[in-house]
């Protein structure tokens, strides 16, 4: 998602009362189930990191966030959120977006699903993702050229890895 931003930067966005602000850095939450709702710890410039330490970083981030240990600064701000109800096997939903984002990504489960390629039925690994937006920062049309940025990363993993 830091990728799809950085690709798209006009959707690096957020709306307050007295402006728009376009942000330099993606700074991404991902939500986190703790005891009594969610909490949504910030990658602070993933754009900038690489895929491992990302991960290192929210491994980190959930612990601390389902023991209460999260300092205001680790969990405040961020320009969006992904949410991750896929590995519940829910195959697709919305996410309600947690203002200062302008956007949230809801992300489902992957599953095998019947494919046409190339003219031939095939068996690919499909998931679905979900865009919600506040459309006064990221309208319709924005939102799609962020979609496609991000399908575009996500359908090719190894251009990440550089």
């Amino acid at each position: 998602m830091a990728l799809a931003l950085k690709a798209v930067p006009d959707a690096n966005a957020s709306w307050t009362e007295s402006a728009m602000v376009k942000h330099k850095h993606a700074d991404v939450g991902v939500a986190v189930s703790i005891p009594g709702g969610l909490i949504t710890p910030i990658i602070r410039k993933a754009d900038e990191k690489t895929l491992s330490t990302i991960s290192n970083e929210m491994k980190d981030l959930a612990s601390r966030a389902r023991s209460r240990k999260l300092k205001p600064e680790e969990y405040q701000g961020g320009t969006t959120a992904v949410s991750n109800l896929g590995m519940f096997g829910i195959k697709d939903f919305a996410a309600v977006i947690n203002p200062p984002h302008a956007t949230i990504l809801a992300v489902g489960a992957g599953e095998e699903r019947a494919v046409v390629k190339n003219g031939e039925i095939r068996i690919a690994t499909v998931m679905s993702v979900t865009l919600s937006t506040d459309h006064r920062a990221v309208d319709g049309a924005l939102g799609a050229e962020l979609l496609v940025a991000f399908k575009r990363l996500i359908e090719n993993p190894m251009g990440m890895l550089v």
